[in-house]
């Protein structure tokens, strides 16, 4: 399995690895977080794992639930100038509360919020580094 692959004469890493990537980046936000807010709970047993569920989780939400709440709240969206958007991942977030139970809770709607935006700073993050490896390899090979 190649790392990088060139597809449409632009070089990018492959998805597989694209992918860990993101879970793992997106699991410590979530390990970090719980530590900082006594309001966001994961279960202590095993707590890499319960954040590698929850991240699963939300990547599997977001990729059939989300393009659809996107698509409906469009209107209210458009009328908020955009301010609206974070608040369907907060939507997300109380799903997999809702989905994890006492694994996973979710006490603060604010706070909910808080980590809709730590996570898509996260996801511009890790696009960034991804990028910057790509440049090197192309550099270089």
């Amino acid at each position: 399995m190649k790392l990088i692959k060139k597809e449409k004469n632009k070089q990018r890493i492959n998805k597989v690895t694209d992918w860990i990537l993101h879970m793992i980046g997106y699991t410590i936000v979530f390990i970090l977080v719980t530590s900082l807010f006594k309001s966001i709970y994961i279960d202590s047993n095993h707590l890499f794992i319960w954040s590698a569920i929850i991240v699963f989780t939300i990547y599997v939400l977001n990729k059939t639930i989300k393009p659809i709440l996107v698509i409906l709240t469009i209107p209210i969206t458009g009328i908020t100038l955009g301010l609206f958007y974070p608040f369907i991942n907060v939507f997300i977030l109380k799903i997999v509360d809702w989905i994890l139970g006492p694994h996973f809770e979710v006490k603060s709607i604010f706070i909910a919020l808080f980590v809709a935006i730590l996570l898509s700073i996260t996801n511009f993050i890790m696009e960034r580094i991804l990028n910057k490896i790509i440049k090197k390899v192309q550099k270089h090979g």
